[in-house]
């Protein structure tokens, strides 16, 4: 009979960034703009490695399957931010909801073993570089890339399970901008409580856990190199400093959001911005703006283009 009387929730409600129309219709350009930047340059990255016969070393390989999950990951959440500027009611099926959780911990996951993956790309350029191309070889990138996505694939399958039975049947406001697995288990009609410990145990080891490799496996690089050659610690902190920023910028705000015990929304909301929006703009940019190969092909690609051009 309780159960009868309980009603279920078809649709959520995001209260979004803010709550002040007039910072919305603020915000809309420049949230435009940072996704359009986004699409292009993790998407001119894929593009140049499948284009470029210079850039087919494993490095390029690894870095534009990183780039096109940074498309992903954000294309998940920012073109339902930046539509939902322009609305006052803010609402979200429970299907979609749902497809969001599914598929922000499906392409973060396989982001965080990518990273992995490709800081055991350098360290084997580096520490290695005599056997780079046979233990580098295309069947084990693949491999290794393939690994990454179903690893993000059970943990997200993993996350979706523990909430998907949940009963929803009374709040249905998310303060967020896209469904936060901590934030919409606060809306079930029972005590989430072990469930939500179990959630934020299952994301927090998988961050921390990479995380502390990625630590470990650039340091180890960096002693090595030093080790071998006077001026080696410069060079391959050189090489490493782009990777090394990425992981920063991407498992700061993961590891704080699902492990940090205190909740403070606007800090919170700060953090989803920052690894759903941000991140996916500055790694493209960092790695491009850093790497001379990459540059050298976007100017034999502009090249190429103003050739085609003249001929015609």
């Amino acid at each position: 009979m309780e159960e009868a009387n309980q009603s279920v929730v078809s649709e959520f409600i995001f209260r979004g960034l803010c709550n002040s129309r007039e910072l919305q219709n603020f915000l809309l350009l420049p949230f435009s703009m940072l996704y359009l930047m986004t699409v292009v340059g993790n998407l001119l990255v894929v593009f140049l490695f499948i284009t470029d016969p210079h850039l087919r070393s494993p490095m390029y390989f690894l870095l534009a399957n990183l780039s096109f999950v940074d498309f992903c990951v954000s294309s998940v959440t920012t073109p339902k931010l930046i539509i939902d500027f322009l609305k006052d009611n803010k609402t979200i099926s429970f299907g979609g909801c749902m497809s969001q959780i599914l598929c922000v911990h499906f392409f973060g996951g396989s982001e965080m073993v990518l990273l992995v993956t490709m800081a055991y790309d350098r360290y084997v350029a580096i520490c290695k570089p005599l056997h780079y191309s046979s233990i580098m070889d295309r069947q084990k990138c693949v491999w290794l890339v393939l690994i990454s996505w179903v690893i993000g694939f059970v943990h997200a399958m993993s996350q979706l399970a523990m909430i998907l039975d949940l009963p929803f049947c009374g709040p249905r406001t998310v303060d967020s901008f896209f469904c936060d697995i901590p934030l919409v288990i606060k809306l079930a009609c029972m005590d989430t409580h072990t469930l939500g410990i179990l959630i934020n145990a299952d994301s927090g080891v998988l961050a921390t856990t990479c995380f502390i490799i990625l630590l470990i496996s650039y340091t180890y690089i960096l002693v090595t190199v030093r080790l071998h050659s006077k001026n080696g610690a410069s060079k391959a902190l050189s090489t490493c400093t782009a990777h090394i920023t990425v992981v920063l910028l991407f498992f700061g705000p993961c590891i704080f959001i699902y492990l940090w015990p205190l909740s403070i929304t606007w800090v919170d909301k700060f953090l989803a911005v920052f690894y759903t929006v941000i991140t996916p703009l500055l790694n493209p940019a960092i790695y491009t703006l850093r790497n001379r190969d990459i540059r050298n092909a976007i100017k034999r690609l502009i090249s190429q283009h103003m050739d085609s051009k003249d001929n015609f």
